[in-house]
């Protein structure tokens, strides 16, 4: 890379990965067919390096990121920058007080580091939640990456425009570092709701109108909940022990009493859950979908009292795979249950950050 470092490097990519969690981003690159090599990740949580280090061999790097250095990340010598930085600062139930919060500090620091680097990364990703992109932060790294020679293309998308049953839209900027372009240049500098860039070939290039689906034909294109479950609810083939593992999913008569009129209630057939919080399982109120798993007939949904329809929380399985995670993930045995949802409340979509690596790892054709 020292001679021509805007050219395609010799396979594979070096890649770093911040804020690895359980390894989202790594499952998103690998669906991607993006043949990267991670040469270092960084997690400053000691059980998520955990279920890191059980599903991928290798345990991420746990010192604070505020301490890397220039040298530091010049010596990984890496062609891209993967990011999902804490997204509590800029959360609508959050002080929302962007770079002020100290939990924002450890992003700027990468981020204002990168000027001064004698081999900046070819490609930057960052994810975060929706109202990262109205923040100080966003600001901030907009500004740095136009100062740096990097032109982006951003975009806010949910895992519902992929056929996914699952309402948790989120923030992402892509970032090339000149000369490289993106595969549709045409949508640089701009903030995207729609995933029609990603296809390089589709009806209308100048607006991308045609995937711009409304909300009713995102949910009709959309696999039905029960493709997600672990357990089938009419499953004949169910057994006793099956049904006392699932017990404890239930949701308590006194919460139901409490909380009724707040909750989500989805069923089998269902197109659309809501996003689950880490605070899942937790609390009722505001964290995600709860399923019922009563046997009555669709007709009888409205009729039937919330006690009928046997109310239970997803599985971390289940959650685990509405974010689209692959069938070989799992956590090691010690990791506890409320342990699990919180990593996968702080996790990803694969089925949607792999598209867009796959987008942002492409070549242009010009």
């Amino acid at each position: 890379m020292e001679e021509t470092p805007f050219k395609r490097p010799v396979e594979p990519w070096r890649v770093l990965e911040f804020y690895s969690g359980i390894g989202g981003m790594r499952y998103s690159l690998m669906k991607a067919g993006v043949n990267a090599k991670i040469v270092e990740a960084f997690e400053i949580n000691d059980i998520a390096n955990d279920v890191y280090q059980h599903n991928f061999g290798h345990r991420p790097y746990q010192g604070n990121i505020q301490t890397l250095s220039v040298a530091d990340l010049d010596s990984y010598k890496a062609h891209a920058w993967l990011l999902s930085p804490p997204c509590q600062p800029y959360t609508r139930q959050g002080l929302q007080k962007g770079s002020a919060d100290a939990r924002a500090s450890s992003f700027l620091n990468i981020v204002e580091l990168i000027p001064r680097l004698l081999q900046p990364p070819l490609m930057i990703f960052v994810e975060n939640v929706v109202g990262f992109e109205t923040s100080d932060t966003h600001r901030r790294m907009i500004g740095m990456l136009e100062d740096t020679m990097f032109v982006t293309q951003e975009f806010i998308l949910s895992p519902l425009q992929f056929g996914v049953p699952y309402s948790r839209p989120r923030y992402f900027c892509l970032a090339k570092r000149k000369p490289s372009l993106f595969q549709n240049p045409l949508f640089d500098k701009q903030l995207l709701r729609f995933p029609g860039p990603l296809s390089v070939v589709h009806d209308d290039p100048s607006t991308g109108e045609c995937n711009d689906k409304s909300h009713d034909e995102l949910l009709n294109a959309c696999e039905p909940i029960d493709n997600f479950l672990e357990y089938r609810c009419n499953n004949s083939d169910n057994s006793e022990s099956t049904n006392a593992s699932l017990s404890q999913y239930l949701v308590p008569s006194n919460q139901i009493e409490r909380w009724g009129d707040a909750m989500d209630i989805v069923y089998p057939d269902s197109k659309r859950c809501c996003c689950f919080t880490k605070s899942y399982f937790r609390y009722v109120k505001g964290t995600g979908s709860l399923l019922a798993t009563t046997s009555a007939k669709l007709k009888d949904k409205k009729e039937a009292s919330l006690e009928d329809k046997q109310l239970r929380y997803f599985t971390p399985r289940e959650v685990a795979n509405f974010h689209s995670f692959p069938e070989e993930f799992s956590f090691p045995p010690h990791v506890s249950l409320r342990q699990r949802y919180a990593m996968l409340g702080n996790s990803l979509s694969v089925a949607v950050v792999s598209p867009l690596l796959g987008y942002l790892f492409g070549e242009s054709s010009e």
